[in-house]
């Protein structure tokens, strides 16, 4: 579970630093099995990060990706997606099969309505027993907050109860509440996460210039349906396009940013 450092301003990406940082999301419920594992042989060979499916396609994602001749993508999967009100030993029963599936990465909703009444320790429980369960494994946990419905002092308290539970990552958004990632929220929760944990910016990132907004504003991964548009706006801009900005800027908008 290496960490992966903060970029810096002036950092340079290429094509391929833009698919290492791409959880795709493949989580609407009316997807297909064929339409699922269409889509992971297709991101597998775009050599994405990660593909982001519904636990019951695991073991799909994980049989695709296989047929891919050395493709790097992994599989991560959602848990109590997407509201977070599953009980802890649902959450931890849903991610100890993930894992049996063949899980590399599990995202967990936090109990939003628990940490909305101010009952933060016991989402941080919540949270530490899904984190007990992955990191038994060696795998990545991160935590979504659902920004959207969160106010300043929750998002706050959200940041501490996932540090103190152990979470590799926070994690802006399901995708399912309205909303998205905004740097704002963003730049909250890496000042309120240690250095340790890393922060991964979810919806709304559709174009190079946001991402790599976020990115300046200390992001190290991006969840999105947008990878296409994402690495054809790479390619088509190249390194000079590429570049992160100082954190409060936005990078100069490219003639394709309007994916």
């Amino acid at each position: 579970m290496t960490r992966r450092p903060p970029f810096a301003p002036g950092s340079t990406l290429t094509t391929q630093g833009v698919a290492d940082l791409i959880d795709h999301a493949l989580l609407k419920p009316e997807l297909t099995p064929d339409e699922v594992a269409g889509s992971v042989r297709e991101l597998a060979a775009q050599r994405i990060w990660s593909v982001c499916v519904r636990p019951s396609d695991v073991a799909l994602a994980r049989a695709t990706i296989a047929e891919v001749d050395g493709s790097p993508t992994r599989v991560c999967t959602v848990i109590g997606f997407p509201h977070g009100t599953t009980s802890t030993a649902a959450k931890v029963a849903e991610a100890q099969q993930a894992l049996a599936d063949g899980a590399t990465e599990l995202d967990m909703v936090l109990n939003i309505g628990r940490l909305r009444g101010g009952d933060v320790a016991a989402v941080r429980d919540d949270i530490a027993a899904v984190v007990e369960v992955g990191h038994a494994a060696e795998v990545i946990v991160k935590v979504i907050f659902e920004t959207a419905l969160l106010d300043e002092r929750a998002k706050v308290d959200a940041c501490r109860a996932s540090a103190d539970a152990g979470a590799d990552f926070t994690k802006t958004s399901t995708g399912f509440a309205g909303g998205g990632a905004t740097l704002a929220d963003v730049a909250l929760m890496r000042a309120n996460t240690p250095d340790a944990m890393e922060v991964k910016a979810s919806g709304g990132v559709r174009d190079i210039p946001t991402l790599l907004a976020m990115l300046a504003e200390g992001v190290t991964r991006i969840g999105t349906s947008s990878t296409a548009a994402l690495l054809a706006e790479a390619e088509q801009v190249g390194a000079a396009g590429l570049v992160v900005p100082e954190a409060g800027q936005t990078a100069e908008a490219t003639p394709s940013s309007t994916y």
